[in-house]
């Protein structure tokens, strides 16, 4: 199943500048999600940011795969946030960077749950460009509701 920028907006509270999905381009429900992000030079980051030699932050490219994770697991449960509920980072383990990503490039996000248990999520996630590993991380994710 594919997912257009109005269908995230749908699932994510996140919005310019801090939205880093544009696209999802699979989505096997309760497994996985391929998802995606276009990078471009008029990123609010790249002025700022090694503004000689514009490089993505890593920490962003760790956001964007835990926004990918947050789109599965609403995807997966069935609903929709709202004012009463948010999914949130709960931790990141053995994340490494292995490519820069610059202007230009797209990241390929793929997500795969490996554990879920009441509300709380944890994944395997990989970014790609071009087929090649640009960052991978362990990430948990928690549902909160008030």
């Amino acid at each position: 199943m594919v997912m257009d920028i109005n269908e995230i907006l749908r699932y994510l509270p996140h919005r310019y500048p801090f939205l880093l999905v544009d696209r999802v381009l699979t989505v096997e429900e309760g497994k996985r999600i391929v998802a995606l992000k276009n990078v471009t030079m008029n990123e609010h980051f790249f002025p700022g940011h090694f503004p000689h030699h514009p490089v993505m932050p890593g920490v962003l490219i760790i956001e964007a795969m835990a926004q990918a994770a947050a789109l599965l697991s609403f995807r997966s449960m069935d609903v929709k946030p709202d004012e009463n509920s948010v999914v949130l980072f709960a931790g990141i383990d053995h994340a490494r960077f292995k490519r820069q990503v610059v202007p230009g490039d797209q990241l390929i996000f793929e997500i795969e749950i490996t554990q879920s248990k009441r509300n709380i999520y944890k994944y395997k996630g990989v970014a790609r460009v071009d087929d090649e590993l640009a960052a991978e991380a362990e990430l948990m994710c928690a549902l909160k509701t008030k």
